[in-house]
């Protein structure tokens, strides 16, 4: 089969590589039909997440048919599948709380020692995301080996629904309804959004479905601003405009009630901090450029909400504890627990309620993934979001 295969910082090729192939009972192998670039797939592709080694097959944002199962997977050959970027048992402690995303069995014993020293605990298992979480391969390619397919994959039965509506069923939508639900939003409420990508835009459209009063989205690419708009919401460009002055202005004084950080580890910004940040990342110190979340911590009012959907992989400098603590804010973060609510997201793309395909920018075969990552890291007004379909002609 033919896979996006990892090479180095920013080098990425699409190889030929073995057919996956059954290996537990509950087992499935699914014959991609599309697969997406996600965000946090440049965080791999710029060399600041560890443990990501030469040979991985990447992409964790994916679906397609069953062309193969184990004798305990409940999924069916020929059904037409979305699979969650996160691997989860379903059987132990934290998936009995629907805590998919901390799962305590998906990441191999084998693996988990190294994601254990650095967080305390090990992380679960995901797709196409370094060896800190199992080291399987990734969604990017022909076929792909799904474990735990009983538990992760949800079947769509509605033909009509295309693969553009429902593939961000995989990640970027419950990661922005899970945001927005992170930032307890009550009718009413101000939300600020940093970031205007795909999990932003999906994080703002999740809060005003959950009944925010104004959600204003904060980034610098005038594209992505436009796209905010056109989901109802009001924008500041914080090249243009100094953000917390904004903010006070835009909520009489007092600062929004919940402010969401989709940005996460790699920040775009002059202060100095970030520039500060950003040098410690290419010399390999390993220091997560967080000035989005610095900034909403400043920004939100007091005893308001912080959400944190952006990743985050080590540590950073200059973190406002202070701020933090003497505003009463409350904070949520946490990969996405994506099982608990891809059954409903599906439910409102069939009623209409929500829309996924305005996001999609470019369209392209698989083996133009590597032109993909590169143009949508360095375009990125106007590559919103990229669909990889392999078999598709050039």
């Amino acid at each position: 089969m033919r896979a996006l295969t990892f090479h180095g910082t920013q080098d990425v090729r699409v190889d030929t590589h073995p057919d996956p192939e059954i290996v537990n009972a509950r087992d499935a192998i699914i014959q991609v039909t599309s697969t997406a670039i996600c965000g946090s797939d440049l965080h791999l592709y710029d060399g600041v997440i560890p443990a990501v080694m030469k040979g991985d097959i990447l992409g964790h944002e994916f679906m397609g048919r069953v062309v193969e199962v184990g004798p305990h997977s409940t999924l069916k050959k020929g059904q037409r599948v979305v699979v969650p970027f996160t691997i989860s048992c379903g059987a132990c402690f934290f998936c009995g709380q629907q805590q998919f995303s901390a799962c305590d069995n998906s990441n191999p014993v084998d693996k988990r020692d190294m994601s254990e020293q650095l967080y305390g605990t090990p992380m679960s298992g995901m797709f196409g995301y370094s060896h800190l979480t199992g080291g399987y391969p990734g969604g990017q390619a022909d076929l792909v080996r799904v474990p735990y397919s009983d538990v992760g994959p949800i079947v769509i039965e509605d033909d009509s629904l295309d693969d553009d509506k429902v593939l961000f069923l995989s990640d970027i939508l419950p990661t922005g309804w899970m945001a927005a639900e992170n930032a307890e939003i009550t009718n009413g409420d101000t939300v600020a959004v940093w970031g205007a990508g795909p999990v932003g835009l999906f994080a703002a459209q999740s809060a005003l479905l959950m009944g925010a009063h104004k959600v204003i989205v904060i980034d610098h690419y005038p594209n992505r601003l436009r796209l905010a708009k056109g989901l109802g919401c009001d924008v500041i460009n914080f090249r243009e405009s100094n953000v917390r002055e904004a903010l006070m202005e835009m909520t009489g004084g007092i600062g929004p009630d919940a402010v969401i950080d989709a940005v996460g580890m790699e920040a775009h910004g002059f202060s100095f901090d970030n520039m500060l940040d950003i040098a410690k990342q290419k010399v390999g110190m390993g220091a997560d450029r967080a000035s989005a979340l610095k900034h909403a911590i400043l920004a939100v009012r007091k005893g308001g909400r912080v959400s944190i959907p952006g990743v985050y992989g080590g540590m950073t400098d200059k973190f406002p504890l202070g701020a933090l603590m003497e505003k009463g804010l409350s904070i949520k973060s946490g990969q996405t627990h994506t099982q608990k609510y891809m059954e409903k997201l599906l439910g409102m793309i069939t009623d209409g309620k929500i829309d996924t395909t305005f996001l999609i920018s470019h369209t392209l075969p698989l083996e133009q993934a590597a032109d993909g990552y590169r143009n949508f890291k360095t375009k990125q007004d106007d590559f919103t979001k990229v669909i990889l379909k392999p078999g598709m002609a050039a």
